[in-house]
């Protein structure tokens, strides 16, 4: 117990170091790209240009960092005050750029005036308080500032005088290659940005200052070892980890979210070996070579790296080796690791759920429909929705992937919704819908306690998404309702949720029992077929979909269908409905009842959005599974 306290609270000071820089990234980027365009040595060379460097370096963004940081104790009040104390640090300390004294004195500061304005809440006479909340915030960053300029800003200067002797010691000792050991398995634990931007980019970037680049933007930023990883199980994998390797793989090495390699390790323990062994020979190839960036690289895309190389020919060759070696290095191990080992399916769900165990946190299977679709939403679904929020640690990564998928499906959907992705303590005010982890949800209901929340299990998981957008279309006016109703009179269409069409006695079938859920999915299929709502084709790619993710939903519920590849052997849209009183093993889950589904021109997700409403109820479910017609399961479905 006492370990995973130890371990979440690493976890938390990780995420909140990073959560400081990585908003400020961009920054970063430009500071980098002025100094490699400028400086004598540049591409070039512009002397009144390249005074931005300087200024830049020592004060714009430790201020960034400490405003940030104060606004993540205390909102904007928070963040005026850190940025004052963070003035201090840099004054008091002009040699050394002030990034870790910036990420002492932004959150120091927030935290002193927060303590303050809880001190004073309720007391002060009205109309007073503008002058209060101003005064107070000037005399406490004035003398936080004056404390930082005296003690905090030399104090962290000669901490990081030491951290850049012992990184020079381990260079010049050629050791730095074993930094690896711990910087690769702590990033499978999500440590990865608390790692790079955290500890690693303050030092590397006073060295860059002096050098005009440092090799520690590329111990973690290195894309090689993920990448082997990702290519071994492009070749040698199997089941759905090598089915999803090669998208995972761009993603990665394009894309430089190197979250999604992280499961494909954990999937077997051994491939911890093949990142190790490839972080550190790029890195004694950065050492041999005299490889390193001008600035930090976020995220580690190739592109990013390439972007932020010093303009120096045999610096490119080093960079590019760096990464070529880690991967091959990482390839050759992974390979070896997964032809020797026992040759199963591999089940990503499975590694994530490790994952988030390893991380020390909730990783749980939803029980019930509505904890799979909406895990920990709470209050009611809005009335009008504008904006929806990916929400994760760093606001990167994951999310934005999540948010790009999401972005596309409103896009197809037709609706006026922006979808975008920020920092869990970034979300802004007016965000309607917040989507984040599972275990992230409580974080993100503390910074918006009003939102509606979704829970997912994984970011690239489409039902959630699915339901989501049929929840947003389903969501009318009454006078849109009265309108549709008006022109249903007129033209004669009928809503489909009223056409009996979609679901025929016949295709309800009473008391089954299969041995696998393979068996349950194709005599689903099989039904749907000879009901003349599909083609043939459309069973196995039912199967196929389940592959891809489980379809179980919880309460005795699953409900198999086909991918979206498979659309085009959709007929007409309907849906059969199988009962299995004993039920049938749903990757550990009993399904009872089956819905097999399948829907034309987005019928498919009205069909999903209402047997979810139905069997969200465990005693509807209940109902179903003892009810003993075909009638009378049709009766209960209606009638919901």
């Amino acid at each position: 117990m006492a370990q995973s306290n130890i371990k979440v609270a690493v976890q938390k000071f990780g995420n909140f170091l990073s959560s400081m820089v990585l908003p400020n990234i961009g920054a970063f980027i430009a500071w980098g790209l002025i100094t490699a365009l400028f400086i004598p040595t540049g591409f070039f060379p512009n002397e009144n240009l390249a005074e931005l460097v300087g200024p830049m370096v020592t004060y714009l963004l430790p201020l960034l960092i400490g405003y940030t940081g104060g606004k993540l104790v205390h909102d904007q009040r928070g963040g005026v005050v850190g940025a004052i104390a963070t003035m201090g640090v840099i004054v008091g300390a002009p040699d050394t750029p002030m990034f870790m004294g910036a990420m002492v004195m932004g959150p120091l500061g927030a935290f002193v005036i927060k303590k303050f304005d809880q001190a004073i809440d309720g007391k002060i006479r009205s109309g007073f308080e503008m002058l209060v909340n101003n005064f107070s915030a000037g005399i406490i960053g004035g003398i936080l500032a004056i404390l930082a300029y005296l003690g905090v800003g030399p104090a962290v200067e000669g901490f990081t005088d030491i951290l850049v002797v012992g990184v020079d010691w381990l260079i010049g000792a050629g050791l730095l290659p074993l930094t690896s050991i711990l910087i690769e398995p702590a990033k499978i634990l999500f440590l990865n940005n608390a790692i790079n931007h955290g500890v690693l980019s303050p030092i590397g970037l006073d060295q860059a200052q002096e050098t005009g680049k440092s090799i520690l933007f590329l111990l973690e930023a290195n894309p090689g070892p993920g990448l082997g990883v990702l290519l071994a199980f492009m070749l040698f994998g199997r089941g759905a980890a090598k089915q999803s390797a090669p998208g995972a793989a761009l993603i990665h090495f394009l894309g430089g979210i190197h979250e999604i390699y992280f499961p494909y390790v954990l999937m077997r323990p051994m491939l911890i070996l093949s990142v190790i062994l490839g972080g550190m020979s790029g890195v004694f190839t950065l050492v041999l070579l005299g490889g390193g960036l001008g600035a930090p690289a976020s995220p580690g895309s190739i592109l990013a790296i390439s972007a932020v190389t010093p303009p120096q020919p045999m610096v490119y060759v080093a960079n590019f080796a760096a990464v070529i070696v880690a991967t091959a290095v990482s390839f050759i191990v992974s390979a070896v690791v997964l032809k020797t080992g026992k040759q199963q399916d591999e089940d990503i769900n499975e590694a994530t759920q490790k994952m988030e165990q390893m991380k020390g946190k909730k990783s749980s299977v939803a029980g019930n429909v509505a904890e799979k679709e909406t895990t920990g939403h709470n209050g009611e679904f809005p009335q009008e929705v504008n904006k929806i929020i990916f929400a994760c640690d760093a606001g990167m990564g994951s999310s934005a992937m999540g948010a790009s998928l999401l972005k596309k499906k409103v896009k197809e959907a037709d609706l006026d919704v922006s979808v975008t992705n920020t920092a869990i303590s970034n979300i802004p005010e007016d965000t309607d819908i917040v989507i984040t982890q599972e275990e992230l949800t409580p974080r993100a209901k503390g910074k918006m306690p009003n939102a509606y929340h979704i829970s997912v299990d994984n970011f690239l998981s489409s039902p959630e998404y699915d339901k989501l957008i049929a929840s947003l279309q389903n969501k009318i006016t009454e006078e849109q309702a009265e309108l549709v109703e008006e022109s249903e009179k007129e033209t004669g269409t009928v809503d489909p949720a009223e056409d009996d069409d979609l679901l025929l006695e016949e295709n309800i079938f009473i008391g089954k029992d299969f041995s696998t859920k393979e068996e349950a999915i194709r005599f689903a299929g099989e039904a749907l077929v000879k009901a003349g709502y599909v083609k043939g084709s459309y069973v196995d790619a039912m199967v196929e979909r389940e592959e891809i993710t489980s379809t179980y939903m919880g309460n005795n519920v699953a409900i198999p269908h086909g991918t979206e590849e498979a659309k085009k052997a959709v007929l007409k849209s309907g849906f059969t409905v199988i009962q299995v009183p004993n039920g049938v093993d749903f990757d550990g889950e009993q399904a009872k009842m089956i819905f097999g589904i399948a829907g034309k021109d987005g019928t498919h997700l009205e069909i999903l959005s209402g047997i979810a409403v139905i069997c969200s109820e465990q005693e509807n479910v209940d109902q179903m599974v003892q009810a003993t017609t075909a009638k009378e399961i049709k009766d209960i479905i209606n009638s919901k």
